[in-house]
């Protein structure tokens, strides 16, 4: 499945648009992680933890996305957008949601 944030795909010809699909991903950062996060946030440096979780959270939205369209029978999700949030009483959830445009391509003859 090519996903791309772009409108069009260059060199190619799309044949067939299927309409929006999206991926949502609810994702809860640990005590340790937030402990561990507020020590770094003290003396500089990055928050590992934190980026795998949010890697982790992409990663799983744009899988769900990708599946979406691969069942209404496209190849390819044009104009992708990535959105994060916290959700939460105390914001301790991260909420990571793909959308896009499900199309089938082919190459330009």
């Amino acid at each position: 499945m090519l996903i791309t944030t772009t409108n069009n795909l260059e060199g190619k010809e799309i044949t067939q648009y299927f309409g929006i699909v999206s991926g949502e991903t609810i994702i809860g950062a640990n005590l340790f992680k937030d402990l561990f996060a507020s020590i770094r946030d003290i003396v500089g440096g990055r928050a590992s933890s934190y980026e795998g979780v949010l890697r982790k959270a992409k990663d799983s939205a744009l899988a769900e996305m990708s599946q979406q369209a691969a069942q209404m029978g496209a190849n390819a999700v044009i104009a992708v957008d990535l959105d994060y949030e916290t959700v939460g009483d105390t914001g301790s959830m991260l909420m990571v949601t793909a959308a896009g445009t499900a199309v089938r391509y082919r190459d330009k003859i």
